[in-house]
């Protein structure tokens, strides 16, 4: 059987322009170290790379989430911290007026309970990333509003945020509230009115309304300290959610690794036999483009 000589010559052509597609890729894999450059190269790798990369971007979320929740939440606890400090002298004052102290000894005491109820009233309407902390989710909200008399002194505040507490995800199946709950934010304003209500007896030189007022500002002291205990724990919860995410991320790095980079020295050994293989066609088809129409006759 006589075999056209088009026929031939679309065979070489074909096996010729095949070895040059195989070098372009085991090239471009030596290039980038990387085995699978099209989908084609290996459909069933390339489908789970896909889903290793959308599971590493969810991670990289979460992480995210992680962070901007722990930030918030050693705001709050800042913020706590500095109003347990008024507290332990707002106490400390009430102990002392409860005592046999000179009317001007408690002019001073108010005076001085006065100025921890601007600090306190500051304190509460401290703001982190332009957000306030301490009035719930309503975080364009100043959440204390004070009341003032005539001499610009604070006679009251009133809670002005909302009791909606934020809940931010650290994980497929677990949440976090990085802010102050709502009893914690009401509870503020409550230390704040007891401070005013402190201030005032000691003006008025009522020793039973100077222990009232002491009292109630200790029941606002344990709700403060068990709100930093809370913080503390669940900043704790963070950073070992941080550090589980991190290792899952690591091994999410080392799986698509596994799939898609290349075996170098065995790819740069392909490379080499396709080259050969590639010259040597090269080679065959110009001595057989050279047989003229006679040679294919005999």
């Amino acid at each position: 059987m006589r075999i056209a000589s088009n026929t031939i010559s679309d065979n070489i052509v074909r096996q010729i322009q095949n070895l040059g597609s195989q070098s372009a890729r085991l090239q471009s894999q030596v290039a980038s170290g990387q085995r699978i450059t099209n989908p084609e190269d290996d459909p069933a790798a390339v489908s789970r790379v896909i889903n290793l990369e959308s599971e590493r971007r969810s991670l990289a979320q979460f992480q995210r989430n992680a962070d901007r929740a722990l930030q918030v939440s050693q705001a709050s606890y800042s913020g706590l911290q500095q109003i347990k400090k008024l507290s332990d002298r707002a106490t400390e004052i009430g102990t002392l007026g409860t005592g046999t102290v000179s009317s001007e000894a408690r002019t001073a005491y108010a005076s001085e309970v006065d100025q921890l109820i601007e600090q306190a009233v500051q304190l509460g309407n401290t703001k982190f990333r332009n957000d306030y902390i301490f009035s719930g989710t309503a975080v364009d909200t100043a959440p204390f509003a004070a009341t003032r008399d005539a001499s610009g002194q604070v006679t009251g505040v009133t809670y002005a945020g909302n009791t909606e507490q934020s809940s931010v995800a650290l994980s497929e199946s677990s949440t976090v509230s990085p802010g102050t709950s709502a009893a914690t934010n009401t509870g503020l304003g409550d230390f704040i009115n007891h401070l005013v209500a402190l201030r005032d007896s000691l003006r008025a030189g009522d020793t039973s309304a100077v222990q009232s007022a002491q009292s109630n500002l200790l029941n606002s002291e344990d709700l403060i300290v068990n709100s930093l205990s809370e913080h503390g724990a669940v900043q704790m919860r963070i950073e070992v959610n941080q550090t589980q995410q991190k290792d899952r991320v690591t091994n999410l790095e080392k799986l698509v690794s596994s799939e898609a980079d290349g075996d170098l020295p065995s790819t740069i050994v392909k490379l080499n036999q396709n080259q050969v293989a590639y010259q040597a066609a090269l080679q065959s088809a110009s001595n057989i483009m050279k047989l003229s129409l006679l040679d294919y006759l005999k």
